[in-house]
């Protein structure tokens, strides 16, 4: 039996430069992009059969090197515009391959530990987030979204007489989940795993700017009170992803406390609007939340992976998400600490579905730490300028037409000139966005606006500059011209 294990557990500075080179080179976004035109080369050369003997450290490093990091997701060019996603900076990167060496685990008594929580502290003081609220760090909106719901509905049916954690729902009773048919999936989604079901969420319809009627809220909060529907949350979203509407959260929040029910804000994306004061007060009425979501995966570029939940009352949220005793994580210590294993630190682990998870917090202190408030500030302003320098460009050209007037950073708009009929422009646009992908310069994603195909750029890119909101607008008039 070998004694020394086949992995190469040093070299670590060697294997880093290696693949920083490789990773500047990328990071430079020379060319058009290679990865879609290059996909058969790069597929053969990684789909191989598992191998029986390992190559070694060096052949891995160098594919890792050649053939996986050059054909790589540029959602740091400056151009792109995609969804509401962008690639990491610099000290969002350090921070989280520091965390992967030396902080391998959120807990214990270790400085990653410690950040977790400054981060959540950091994060609330820059939202403006109630300090009453309990954060914790989770992979990204989807799993944040998830526990709040789950907090939401741990306080309804306990309210009812029964543990849901423990004993499951009460097939006897009927509940709603109320939010916008803009609503990010997810929240249906996490209707779904929390055992109510995605048709328990109503879709509550939407005014002229795409924010929740509060009207037909309060209607269907009255039709089904009355049928003896038990309502579970009211969701608010601060920043749809279609648009970035922003519901009218006081509104509902006072609807929330008149008919008992959690108010549950996914502010995911557009929650960092509240720093620039010309959208803050569209943010009244965040204080009365009983859970907020929020991912610095977005706006505040760290690494794809890092989302957070705050939840008004801790212990609620351990009763809802308690593991039960687990006898190997009992730290039994003298109250002088001689290891960083004498004690968990922090614990995050029946707060949310997560035991084992990286440490985050580390990746949001860094960002926080080396520019600001006033840098993220600057970043939010400046990127809700571009979707309204945008839209500006957009009402100059006769060929070009406004879908959605900006509220955040998203502009919604479509090649439309007047010559070509309406039941044509969707299939055209649709070409106009496959041909602005395959140009790879700029790479806006597109959605439906009132049933109208749409160009939507988002601006959370820390890389873009005014050039490359001007070259979109340009780039899409110049395709369009070109097809018709």
């Amino acid at each position: 039996m070998k004694t020394k294990d086949r992995a190469e557990t040093g070299r670590l500075t060697e294997a880093i430069k290696k693949t920083l080179v490789a990773l500047e080179a990328f990071n430079r976004f020379e060319g058009p992009d290679p990865a879609g035109r290059n996909r058969v080369v790069w597929t053969n050369m990684l789909d191989q059969p598992l191998p029986e003997k390992g190559v070694g450290l060096d052949q891995v490093l160098s594919e890792l090197a050649g053939t996986v990091i050059g054909h790589g997701l540029r959602t740091g060019s400056p151009g792109f515009s995609g969804y509401v996603t962008t690639a990491p900076t610099t000290a969002a990167v350090a921070a989280q391959l520091a965390g992967m060496v030396a902080g391998s685990q959120r807990y214990c008594i270790q400085p990653f530990n410690l950040l977790e929580g400054i981060a959540l502290r950091w994060l609330a003081d820059l939202l403006a987030v109630p300090h009453d609220l309990q954060g914790v760090l989770v992979s990204g909106g989807a799993v944040a979204n998830l526990i709040g719901l789950g907090a939401a509905r741990q306080r309804t049916f306990e309210r009812l007489g029964r543990d849901p954690s423990e004993h499951g729902l009460d097939s006897d009773k009927r509940w709603r989940v109320y939010a916008s048919t803009e609503v990010h999936h997810v929240v249906r989604r996490a209707a779904a795993v929390l055992g109510m079901g995605r048709s328990a969420v109503a879709g509550i319809g939407v005014d002229d700017d795409f924010r929740m009627d509060v009207g037909q809220l309060r209607r269907a909060l009255e039709r089904d009170r009355s049928e003896g529907i038990f309502p579970v949350a009211i969701v608010a979203t601060a920043g749809t992803i279609n648009t970035g509407a922003i519901d009218p959260l006081e509104d509902m929040a006072e609807l929330a406390s008149e008919f008992e029910t959690w108010f549950h804000v996914d502010g995911a994306y557009g929650l960092f609007g509240i720093l620039d004061t010309r959208v803050a007060p569209l943010f009244r009425g965040l204080a009365a939340a009983d859970s907020v979501v929020v991912d610095p995966h977005k706006w505040l570029a760290a690494p794809v992976g890092v989302g957070a939940a705050f939840v008004r009352d801790r212990e609620l949220l351990v009763r809802a998400f308690s593991m039960g005793r687990a006898e190997y994580l009992t730290i039994r210590s003298n109250e002088e600490v001689l290891s960083p294993f004498d004690g968990l630190g922090d614990t995050y682990n029946e707060l949310g579905v997560e035991l084992s998870a990286p440490s985050r917090g580390a990746q949001v202190w860094a960002i926080l730490k080396e520019i600001g408030v006033e840098g993220i500030r600057e970043r939010i302003v400046r990127h809700n300028d571009f979707a309204r320098q945008l839209a500006f460009r957009v009402e100059q050209d006769e060929r070009l037409e406004l879908l959605a007037r900006p509220i955040l950073s998203i502009c919604c708009f479509r090649y439309a000139p007047s010559h070509v009929p309406e039941d044509r422009l969707d299939e055209l646009n649709v070409e106009v966005a496959r041909l602005l992908r395959a140009g790879g310069r700029y790479v806006p994603s597109t959605t439906v606006v009132n049933g109208r195909f749409a160009i939507r750029p988002c601006y959370i890119n820390p890389r873009t500059t005014a050039a490359d909101v001007d070259g979109l607008a340009d780039e899409v008039r110049r395709i369009g011209d070109s097809l018709i």
